[in-house]
């Protein structure tokens, strides 16, 4: 079986699904040979997991990454490309998010915008600047068709963000949260549009109901089986699916 990608970043990879995704990623019979593990303090003692993993494997770099600091972003940019020298960046995963349980009564505009800005702004401003390296990867020798060995944008949504499914999904009103990933399923759309000329492939994916911090240990998923079908899901991805919304199965769900 072939690598997924020749090389993988994945933000918010202290914790849960992103931290899953980069121990599942280096573990697999042909691993990429870069996997950026990246957070907003991966030497720090929230990073500890990530340390440990990326003790044992060598392709994993640990990356600061704050997904709402531009700064930061653009240093992630310079210590990425300075790994891959000359090679492109074949795949982002956007997994940073927050959570928000606010109904009408009880949430302010802090805590509205504060949503909006990691769960939308953060996955468009990571992308844009890594923009030129997911291109110099598409352009890769040999390449065709849209794939995530070629380059692709994966953003970690959820059916919560569902306008289609929102009075079927009996959870919370959770106004910040499910505004922001519906705003966020639009970017994925917009994104697919404009960047399929260029060779880029862009998805949203609901990982489930997982028992992660943000989850809590209600949720009926173990993160590990969620990850295993997101990259199942990953690999199969092609222009068929691009600008599609699909769950950790491979199901289409409804905007």
């Amino acid at each position: 079986m072939a690598a997924l990608a020749r090389s993988v970043l994945v933000t918010g990879s202290n914790r849960g699904i992103g931290l899953e995704l980069v121990r599942q990623l280096a573990a697999s019979p042909r691993p990429p040979q870069h996997i950026f593990a990246t957070c907003r303090d991966p030497e720090g003692p929230r990073g500890k997991a990530l340390q440990e993993l990326a003790a044992q494997h060598p392709s994993i770099k640990l990356v600061q990454l704050d997904a709402v600091n531009l700064p930061s972003i653009r240093g992630a940019v310079r210590a990425v490309g300075s790994h891959l020298k000359d090679q492109g960046l074949n795949l982002l995963i956007n997994n940073a998010g927050v959570s928000s349980h606010a109904t009408l009564r009880s949430l302010d505009s802090r805590e509205m915008l504060s949503a909006f800005a990691t769960n939308v702004v953060g996955p468009v401003q990571v992308t844009k600047e890594f923009l030129p390296l997911l291109e110099k990867a598409a352009k890769g020798v040999g390449k065709e068709g849209l794939s995530c060995s070629r380059a692709a944008v994966i953003n970690i949504s959820t059916k919560l963000g569902s306008i289609g499914l929102c009075l079927k999904v009996p959870e919370a009103p959770m106004y910040p949260y499910r505004a922001s990933k519906a705003a966020q399923n639009m970017v994925t759309r917009c994104m697919a549009a404009e960047l399929q000329d260029k060779g880029i492939l862009c998805v949203a994916i609901h990982p489930g109901w997982v028992k992660t911090d943000m989850g809590t240990e209600k949720a009926p998923l173990m993160v590990e089986h969620s990850v295993q079908g997101i990259l199942t899901v990953l690999a199969n991805l092609s222009q068929d699916t691009s600008g599609a919304f699909l769950d950790w199965e491979g199901n289409t769900l409804p905007w």
